[in-house]
């Protein structure tokens, strides 16, 4: 038995529940410390995927605005009635889209509030509407006299 003095009073408590509350706390600070080491971790793992995520969705429309103007020159080059019908999916990051002339213009939102332009040029005049929203969309060019339509359905 273990004597302990409280203001007046003195309690007797046994010596194995004291061993068995060292043993809780020990417990509660090992478990505390590796909370502590597996945050950090946490935060660069969450860090990274969001960088690899943007990579991502930057190649994939970097790789659709590349498709769109090679498929544009090859309907234009063939001639007035021709036309081709691809069907596309689109990142969730796109803040709007523009086809003037000849380019092909996608800017993408960005960590932290940012925007990024990606931009393919053609050596067709295109003209023409690409959706923003995410997702599958089937994209139709089609040859104009002079230049080339493109729509979205």
């Amino acid at each position: 038995m273990v004597r302990i003095n409280f203001s007046r009073r003195s309690f007797r408590v046994p010596a194995f529940l004291l061993k068995k509350a060292q043993i809780s706390v020990e417990y509660m600070m090992i478990i505390g410390f590796a909370t502590l080491m597996a945050l950090p971790l946490l935060i660069i793992y969450y860090n990274y995927t969001s960088d690899a995520t943007e990579a991502v969705a930057s190649g994939q429309a970097l790789q659709i605005a590349r498709l769109i103007a090679d498929s544009s020159e090859s309907v234009y080059f063939l001639g007035s009635p021709s036309q081709t019908t691809l069907k596309l999916n689109f990142p969730d990051n796109i803040d709007s889209t523009n086809l003037s002339n000849r380019e092909v213009l996608f800017r993408m939102n960005i960590k932290k509030g940012r925007t990024t332009d990606i931009v393919q040029i053609s050596s067709v005049n295109m003209t023409g509407t690409l959706p923003k929203t995410a997702g599958m969309h089937i994209v139709t060019i089609k040859a104009q006299d002079g230049y080339v339509l493109v729509t979205s359905n």
